[in-house]
């Protein structure tokens, strides 16, 4: 929150969000397609993932082939199942992609809070002026 309780700036935050790009500024991967993967990871299921995260399974297909297109390797791998039903997980370097991606945004984060800190003070001090 940029102010104090009940200041002009209360309801006012920083919204930062991560990703990845092509030289040409086209989104290889963005946040809607990490926290698709997280889900995959967490629901071994890409129908499950696609539910959660409330877009249709074609669509979260679609963000998968799209991204690994562009990297150049597999994120997901499918095993077909009998009675106990299949199951779909990440691969080794779609469990890495997404590590890496959950560090870089702590990390991010943890250096970022001060320096808004600061600005929603500056911010303050100018409404203060008036």
């Amino acid at each position: 929150m940029a102010g104090p309780k009940g200041s002009k700036y209360y309801d006012i935050f920083l919204k930062q969000q991560l990703q990845l790009v092509t030289k040409e500024d086209d989104i290889v991967i963005n946040e809607e397609g990490f926290t698709l993967l997280t889900e995959i990871k967490k629901e071994q299921s890409i129908v499950a993932a696609s539910r959660n995260m409330g877009i249709s399974y074609r669509k979260a297909w679609g963000l998968l082939r799209e991204i690994e297109y562009v990297l150049g390797f597999q994120l997901v791998g499918k095993h077909r199942g009998g009675k106990a039903g299949g199951k779909t997980d990440l691969t080794q370097e779609g469990i890495e992609l997404t590590e890496a991606y959950s560090n870089l945004k702590r990390d991010l984060d943890l250096d970022v809070h001060d320096t808004v800190k600061t600005f929603f003070n500056r911010l303050n001090k100018l409404s203060d002026r008036k």
